[in-house]
């Protein structure tokens, strides 16, 4: 497993997409998966730099896996931050007018959609989402 810890702040991720996508790169991922996988990675990203610590600031952790005999690449995202389950909210009403729906959400159900799977858990006081992808 490879890691990158940079500190939670939007200034930086720059440096997360450019290490995910190296990861990706030697993997020989699909341009298709590769452009998901970095939409969900700014979109998480972003939420722990502009939501995790309020006022503050924090460090953010990624790991990345992968599983050679499914093909799947392993993002996990970790901060010490507010405890937040992001799969918890319901997922946004698509079928209404952007004018009825209710602001927020629509990045994460983005994720959700493009992820093969999202998993949640707070331990030791840390936010752990994992995202699988098959490349």
């Amino acid at each position: 497993m490879e890691k990158i810890e940079v500190e939670a702040k939007i200034d930086n991720l720059n440096d997360v997409t450019a290490f995910v996508d190296g990861m990706l790169e030697d993997k020989n991922c699909s341009m298709k998966a590769q452009m998901q996988i970095d939409v969900a990675v700014e979109e998480i990203f972003v939420n722990i730099a502009s939501y995790a610590y309020g006022d503050k600031t924090g460090m953010a952790e990624i790991c990345f896996d992968f599983d050679e005999s499914t093909r799947t690449a392993v993002l996990t995202f970790i901060d010490q931050g507010v405890k937040y389950d992001p799969l918890a909210k319901e997922d946004p009403d698509i079928t209404l007018s952007a004018s009825e729906r209710q602001i927020g959400g629509l990045g994460i159900f983005m994720v959700k959609k493009s992820m093969d799977e999202m998993l949640y858990e707070y331990k030791d006081g840390c936010n752990i989402l994992t995202l699988k992808k098959v490349i």
